[in-house]
């Protein structure tokens, strides 16, 4: 084993599609490539979007498709001690504040938060809590992506100061993959296009938090039409678990690998192993969108 652990990290909103394997095959191969953990985490903290048995749907496609991870699949909706913890630090240092701006209201001022109640002394029960992004020297504006090069992020939104939890005591989500990345001791987050513009604040996060950020590679996206990927919200389709193997070759050749026509194509097994193999990031497509057939 080396030093490397990777993971996947889907929401149980509905059964994996097309979209959601490119991210999990890219992260497994990553990580497997370099003899490292491949871990599995369940990001059910959204109650409503989530729906009765995808998680365990979710889990049951991993494997039908070899996709094994390595410890065992946590549940972000058993970590909200930690996250408790940690907003309680980042209060007592004023690193966060409450706020009772409506989203219309935000949306009034033209989409992004501008700070209005930073200085308030708002409670944070009962109102949403916002990261003090003005704590940070020089919030981050910039990173290297493994596969994207140097991206530039947009200076007004690294500067607004985003929520860690909301309004009805659900923890967001840059907040909770911050705090679960760090205490699985990730050290690179391979995952879909779609979260470039997110990192930044992550990365600010940590900072925040005096942590080292993982290192990051986001993968192109599988979409449709320009703008509009895969997705469950767009009612992506299922992949099948009863013949995985099409899907599987499909998705490796989106990532720029296709399988030689030497190689058993009879399990799943014997493809991961040569994928493992010859893994290499110069082949991956380095666009953040591919478009396929819907």
């Amino acid at each position: 084993m080396s030093l490397y652990i990777g993971r996947f990290a889907p929401s149980p909103s509905g059964p994996l599609h097309f979209g959601s394997l490119v991210a999990a095959l890219g992260s497994y191969l990553q990580a497997k490539s370099v003899q490292g953990k491949w871990l599995v985490r369940i990001e059910d903290i959204d109650p409503p979007r989530e729906i009765a048995g995808a998680s365990a749907d979710i889990l049951a496609t991993l494997q039908a498709y070899g996709l094994q991870w390595d410890d065992e699949v946590v549940y972000q909706s058993q970590q909200s001690a930690r996250y408790e913890q940690v907003l309680a630090s980042l209060s007592k240092q004023q690193l966060s504040y409450g706020c009772c701006c409506t989203r219309k209201l935000i949306k009034m001022q033209g989409g992004l938060y501008r700070g209005n109640c930073r200085d308030k002394k708002l409670s944070e029960k009962n109102n949403a809590v916002r990261i003090n992004i003005a704590k940070l020297s020089s919030p981050i504006t910039r990173f290297q992506d493994q596969l994207q090069g140097d991206i530039s992020l947009d200076k007004q939104q690294a500067n607004e100061d985003f929520i860690i939890r909301r309004k009805d005591d659900l923890y967001a989500y840059n907040l909770a993959v911050v705090i679960d990345d760090i205490e699985q001791g990730i050290t690179e987050v391979v995952r879909g296009a779609d979260l470039l513009a997110t990192t930044g604040k992550q990365i600010s996060l940590y900072q925040l938090l005096k942590e080292q950020s993982p290192t990051y590679l986001h993968l192109p996206l599988a979409v449709t039409e320009p703008g509009l990927k895969l997705s469950k919200q767009n009612h992506a389709l299922a992949i099948d678990k009863e013949n995985p193997i099409p899907t599987l070759l499909k998705a490796l050749f989106f990532l720029g690998h296709p399988v030689p026509k030497q190689v058993d194509k009879n399990s799943c097994e014997t493809i991961l192993n040569w994928a493992i193999k010859n893994w290499c990031l110069s082949k991956l497509p380095k666009q953040t969108e591919i478009q396929i057939e819907k």
